[in-house]
């Protein structure tokens, strides 16, 4: 069985506060985009003596397969459902340290994928309790449709937000953010205005109303993230924005942008969407 993991970005993003367990509360929008991973799990073999072989191919992923969120959900679930020896295959070309949400989404497909293909029976309250476990905004992927996110970005409230008649442009400068110090380096404050409130404006407000608190910390640790999203604007994006901590950068344009002269870069286009359930 296969499926495609999404990405999201954030509208707006406000660091509201600095909580007593080390964690942040954020304010933001998820926006679901159709920029995606491959995944499939098929059963291993009989006389396999692994219980979960995880194969990648695409862009090159790190590190230990124990620490792939893939193989921690995996364990989770096996403390609430039997499961048989799998092996997994994840095609990734969604980058990492993005601001994408590419690792988060890939696990919350996977348990999806799973509860499916074995006949789980996981209420959705059982999905969404294993995927918060994993991340902050991994809960997202299990509904991914437009959403209000607050507390650590784990709590949502779905929105009306219709954005389908846009193009999306997305552009990730191959520079990975680190999410940890892109934090350490935020002032939190309460916003004078929430994101709330503000999709509700005209997009064209956007552009001064509806900001991303790391972007000022980002932009000067990496100038060229900010080149990006003012060449979006140059292209005349209607609204541009780093999502989430970065570095991808996503103008939102009312016609096919031409992104030729970014070709150097990573990216993707495509038509907005309300949701990819």
């Amino acid at each position: 069985m296969i499926c495609f993991p999404n990405a999201k970005i954030n509208l707006g993003l406000n660091v509201t506060e600095k909580r007593s367990d080390g964690f942040h509360n954020i304010e933001t929008i998820f926006y679901p985009i159709g920029w995606n991973d491959a995944l499939e799990v098929v059963v291993a073999k009989k006389y396999s003596r692994k219980e979960f072989t995880l194969h990648l191919s695409g862009i090159p992923i790190s590190g230990n397969t124990n620490d792939n969120l893939l193989y921690k959900a995996y364990k989770l679930m096996q403390q609430i459902r039997l499961l048989p020896k799998i092996e997994v295959y994840l095609h990734k070309s969604l980058p990492m340290g993005a601001g994408l949400g590419g690792g988060s989404s890939d696990a919350a497909f996977f348990i999806k994928l799973l509860n499916e293909q074995f006949s789980l029976e996981l209420t959705e309250s059982e999905t969404l309790d294993i995927s918060k476990k994993l991340g902050s905004d991994c809960a997202f992927f299990v509904k991914n449709s437009p959403v209000f996110a607050f507390q650590k970005g784990d709590i949502f409230t779905d929105i009306s937000l219709d954005l389908s008649s846009l193009y999306i442009a997305v552009i990730y400068p191959n520079i990975h953010s680190n999410t940890k110090e892109a934090y350490s380096l935020i002032t939190p404050q309460k916003p004078s205005q929430s994101v709330l409130e503000i999709i509700k404006q005209p997009i064209a407000t956007w552009k001064t109303d509806l900001v991303n608190d790391f972007e000022t910390s980002i932009f000067k640790l990496y100038p060229a993230v900010k080149k990006v999203k003012d060449d979006l604007y140059r292209l005349g994006s209607l609204y541009a924005s780093m999502s989430g901590s970065g570095s991808a950068v996503f103008g939102l344009f009312d016609h096919e942008p031409d992104i030729k002269h970014l070709q150097m870069f990573p990216n993707w286009i495509g038509k907005m969407k309300n949701s990819f359930v």
